[in-house]
Order: structure tokens, then C-alpha cells, then sequence
């Protein structure tokens, strides 16, 4: 059933278990209504800051011609749930993230387990910026510079087993500095995972940056994943573990509704979301907000090109 255009509320574009835990509604409705106008009321202390620069050339290869989304809003407008379920809540709170020391520590089956320094991860590779589409399910998008080097790179440092089947990303999960984390709203840490061919496509970026600066907190500091043909969620944030595995690894959204979130989540608009169509997005940023015009969403986000062959033979309703 494809849902046809209508008024939206925010109980239609958030899980429900969500929006009846929202602490204020009215203070949602107006960030996704007029598109992050009232920004400066959310995080005031989070954007003042002078972020520190990160040196990253432009890959040419993943230039492109779209409208970058500015940074305000990218920085203002997210779901990072550990520190609130609000798009601003992010922004707002993340300013008790610790983000040194940092380790990531990789393991599973690998022939070279480690626990790596954030500041050995940062010196790894070669960092490059890249200008990403990223889709989120519930039909916004923005168009982003990222800043990293292709997860495929660590990967191949600590040389899979042949039996590794999956990555899985666990994030970081401290009550201290993560207020949301206190919410039964998922199983923490949040968890996510990729099948092994995914994480090893150059498209994973292991992201350290945005924009030349490194990753704001309320972003996903200090070290992120982002796969930018599938939905947003999909990208775990401040990550602590990266495991392989021979089995598909359990993910917090798909636990939380595996009928709503699956294991793959490729942005693919001819599968609707049970309660609404993913055949449109709008653009965060443009002034008109929830009256913007609609964009007709891509298939695997317009990414095709270069992940469609890693799904040949499967039925993307069914593995959705």
C-alpha cells in the first residue's frame, strides 16, 4: 500500500514508541516545519566553539554538483538517540561527549585483533573529503562533505578471517555522558552492522570530518561510519567496537521492529516505510521547509552505479 500525499504530523514520521516518549513536540514540529530556522535556540554552546580543521583534499571522484547543505544545519538537525529523541536534542546535549582518549577496538574473526588509538585511526590513511547524498528514512535529505578514507582500508589491516561473513559496529553507550541513553526506547549501545562486501565497497567511509573540520560532536564524534546508499541510521555514530562475524550480526532497529527497519535498509523508493511512502524527500536547509518541493528519491540513493551488483539475484522487498 503506498500512501498517498497528505498533512504530516510528527506521529507519522517518527517510530511510535518515540514520539510518545518526546519530552516536547511542539519544539519538533517547528525544527522539521521550517527547516532549522530556529537553530540558534538548540545549540548554542555546540556550534560556538571553534572546531578544529582536518586536513582532507577533495576526492574529484566524489565531487558533486548538488547544493551542499549548509552547516548549521547539518549540525542542528540529527538523530543521535543517545542523547535524545528530538532532531535538536543532539546538538543541544552532546557537549558531554569525551571524545579523548578514544579506542576502537577491532576483533572477531581477524587475524590481527587491535585496539587502535583515535589518533592512530586518523594517521591509518590518506584523509579525503567527500560530497555525499544522505537519505534519512523518515524523507529528509542533505548533501554533505565528509571526511575520511574508505573503511576498506582498516579492514584490510587486520586481514579478515575467510569465514567473516559481516561487520558489526557497536557505538559507545555511557549514561554519564549520554543522557538518552537513560530511555528504554532500544537495547543499548546501539548497534549496526554491514555484510562484509559492503563494508569493503569504497563508498563506506570511515568519518572523521565534515565539512574541512573534524566531526562535531552531536554528529557522531570522533569516529563514525557513513554508507551513503542506505538510510541514515544505517551509519553508526562515536563507535567503539567494530566486530566480524560469520553470522548476520543483531542491529538496534531491527530489534526495535524488524518489520519497519531490515538488516539492509538500502534507500530504495519503490519499498514503502509501514506507515509512510520513501518514494520523496526534501532537502533540510531549503527555506520553505515542509512545504519545499519534493524530490523523487533515487534508487540505492543514486548510487547504483557502484553497490547495485552486490544485490543481483535479490528480491529487495522481501530483503529490504
Amino acid at each position: 500500500m503506498r500512501f498517498t500525499d497528505k498533512t504530516i504530523i510528527a506521529s507519522d514520521i517518527t517510530p511510535k514508541a518515540v514520539f510518545e516518549n518526546r519530552r516536547n513536540l511542539i519544539k519538533a514540529a517547528a525544527a522539521g516545519s521550517f527547516g532549522m530556522a530556529l537553530a540558534p535556540w538548540f545549540s548554542r554552546e555546540a556550534l560556538a566553539n571553534t572546531p578544529e580543521k582536518i586536513n582532507a583534499a577533495l576526492n574529484p571522484t566524489y565531487a558533486s554538483k548538488e547544493e551542499l547543505t549548509p552547516y548549521k544545519y547539518v549540525t542542528s538537525y540529527n538523530n543521535f538517540y543517545e542523547f535524545g529523541t528530538d532532531k535538536s536534542d543532539p546538538a543541544a546535549y552532546a557537549n558531554t561527549l569525551q571524545t579523548r582518549p578514544w579506542t576502537v577496538s577491532i576483533e572477531g574473526l581477524v587475524k590481527k585483533p587491535v585496539t587502535l588509538d583515535i589518533d592512530d585511526l586518523l594517521k591509518l590513511a590518506t584523509m579525503e573529503e567527500r560530497i555525499y547524498r544522505m537519505r534519512c528514512v523518515e524523507g529528509w535529505s542533505m548533501v554533505i562533505p565528509w571526511d575520511g578514507y574508505s573503511l576498506s582500508k582498516l579492514i584490510n589491516k587486520v586481514e579478515p578471517l575467510g569465514s567473516a561473513k559481516y561487520v558489526e559496529f557497536i557505538s559507545l553507550a555511557d549514561p554519564k555522558q549520554m543522557p538518552g541513553v537513560k530511555s528504554n526506547i532500544i537495547q543499548w549501545p546501539y548497534r549496526e552492522g554491514l555484510r562484509m562486501d559492503e563494508a569493503m565497497n569504497p563508498l563506506t567511509l570511515l568519518t572523521f570530518g565534515l565539512y574541512g573540520e573534524v566531526l562535531p560532536k552531536q554528529n557522531g564524534a570522533p569516529v563514525r561510519i557513513v554508507v551513503p546508499w542506505k538510510y541514515g541510521f544505517k551509519s553508526a555514530k562515536s563507535i567503539v567496537k567494530i566486530r566480524f562475524t560469520e553470522e548476520m550480526p543483531k542491529t538496534s532497529w531491527s530489534q526495535f521492529d524488524a518489520r519497519e527497519y531490515g538488516f539492509y535498509s538500502n534507500v530504495n523508493p519503490q519499498v514503502d516505510h509501514p506507515r509512510w511512502s520513501q518514494a520523496s524527500e526534501r532537502r533540510i536547509g531549503d527555506t520553505k521547509g515542509m512545504f519545499a518541493p519534493k524530490i523523487k528519491t533515487q534508487m540505492f540513493n543514486g548510487y547504483g552505479d557502484q553497490v547495485a551488483s552486490m544485490y543481483a539475484g535479490m528480491d529487495l522487498k522481501k530483503y529490504y
